[in-house]
């Protein structure tokens, strides 16, 4: 009997507790953890980490509020589930919308994600994966971060000869 009692003291002990504590669904962590508002998932409460135009990735809060559809259809009240959610669907390109529904920042992925071309330089073709290069647009139009580079030169120097 006596055997007994210890056993259920061991189950009821420190480490029992330490596997009930919640931990951040992205990184792991166990301390400083907020609910998310979209979903009500365990996240760092680490936003205040982010520096302004930093471009880090270093908050599970804000990458989650910020680089999912998750967050997205929740910051734009749309109603239902995000993952059938058509106003979600029509807020990006594809390639985007696959991103924002599959990446590590979700606690929940698209399970079945459209297909998509790749997105092309309009002016040397070579694929440019939007999520993480840089580039820039006019209209439909794509240029890669060298051919943005060679084009502003292009610019410069057609304005410098101007009086």
């Amino acid at each position: 009997m006596e055997k007994i009692k210890k056993i259920s003291k061991k189950a009821d002990g420190p480490a029992a507790k330490k596997a009930k504590s919640p931990r951040c669904g992205l990184c792991g962590k166990t301390k400083n953890l907020i609910k998310t508002d979209c979903c009500g998932q365990w996240i760092c409460d680490d936003e205040h980490k982010y520096v302004a135009f930093s471009y880090a990735r270093n908050s599970c809060s804000r990458n989650h509020r910020r680089f999912t559809l998750c967050g997205h259809h929740f910051a734009n009240e749309h109603a239902g589930d995000w993952k059938e959610c058509t106003a979600c669907r029509n807020s990006f390109k594809t390639e985007m919308y696959v991103w924002y529904g599959t990446n590590e920042y979700n606690f929940e992925q698209l399970e079945t994600p459209p297909s998509y071309e790749p997105t092309r330089c309009n002016r040397c073709n070579k694929v440019i994966v939007l999520a993480e290069e840089g580039y820039s647009t006019k209209g439909d139009e794509y240029m890669c971060g060298k051919c943005t580079d060679v084009k502003f030169e292009e610019f410069k120097r057609r304005t410098k000869k101007q009086p």
